[in-house]
């Protein structure tokens, strides 16, 4: 058994995707495996995958029919064999002592949970953040349990996201990715830092992650349904929380519920590419789902 399975889905990224496979041989810690789950690519990132399969036997290569990304993490948990998980994503990159300092804050806090910060990558242009707005001292803190809940509603020490961390892998168990729905990757991420006893961050930037005009994810919304469909998605995910909030008998339910109905403000906020009308339409849904919400909640 390796020590780290690394998961990279893959779909479409040719131009990107030698640097991130590159980035991945250099690492210092040498110990792991890599994932390659090509989710039906109509480029040539099949072909390099199988490049990289040809040159180390760490690299191991499925190929599917499109399933979307979150159908491509199912299948990279599938075939994961190491003791942590980490995730890649095909078009981003790691520096070279990644995953070896992952691993050593790991073993000196014990953590089931590491996560780091991220740089971006814009066009050629690298940008560094300002970690103090994630934590207000840049050394290894442990996140509590009131602080990882509510991460997820605001997103406060980037735990929403799925690459740049490292997570032991018997946090999966039962838990898979619901595919079909916008964020589809990221809807039962909960699920995991539920089963987390203790969750920490690492403030140095160890992942490049690259923002493209052309990912779906980075195309202008234009139609309220598009906005709708993707307020229904966090909506749908929202309630999952809470449900499993109410299950697990959190502290303060009242104080979540709070939360829940401040970021349904925020995403009624998030309208400026609709037409007044659009506007109107999009307001209204939010606000009477923020209604009936308040009725379920008295009862």
């Amino acid at each position: 058994m390796v020590k780290v399975s690394i998961g990279v889905p893959v779909y479409n990224v040719d131009k990107y995707l030698d640097e991130c496979l590159d980035s991945i041989m250099k690492q210092t810690f040498k110990d792991f495996e890599v994932i390659l789950v090509d989710d039906g690519s109509t480029d040539d990132s099949f072909k390099i995958c199988q490049k990289y399969v040809m040159k180390d036997k760490r690299f191991k290569l499925i190929h599917q029919e499109n399933k979307g990304l979150a159908g491509a993490r199912n299948t990279c948990l599938k075939y994961m064999t190491g003791d942590f998980v980490t995730w890649i994503d095909s078009d981003d990159k790691v520096v070279p002592n990644y995953l070896e300092r992952l691993l050593e804050v790991q073993k000196e806090t014990q953590a089931d949970i590491v996560n780091g910060v991220y740089y971006s990558i814009v066009e050629n242009k690298i940008i560094y953040y300002d970690f103090r707005s994630i934590l207000p001292q840049l050394y290894v803190t442990s996140i509590s349990e009131e602080d990882t809940l509510e991460s997820f509603f605001n997103n406060k020490y980037q735990l929403a996201m799925l690459w740049g961390n490292l997570e032991r892998r018997k946090l999966y168990k039962g838990v898979y990715f619901s595919q079909g729905i916008i964020h589809e990757d990221t809807g039962n991420r909960f699920k995991v830092f539920l089963q987390a006893k203790k969750i920490v961050v690492l403030p140095e930037a160890i992942y490049g992650y690259r923002k493209r005009q052309d990912s779906i994810m980075s195309k202008k919304r234009e139609s309220l349904e598009d906005k709708l469909d993707l307020v229904r998605n966090n909506i749908f995910n929202l309630e999952k929380f809470m449900f499993y909030m109410e299950i697990y008998k959190a502290k303060d339910l009242f104080r979540y519920k709070n939360l829940y109905t401040m970021s349904l403000d925020y995403y009624a906020s998030n309208n400026a590419e609709l037409d007044e009308m659009g506007k109107i339409k999009f307001k209204t849904y939010i606000k009477n789902y923020q209604k009936k919400l308040e009725r379920i909640w008295r009862d």
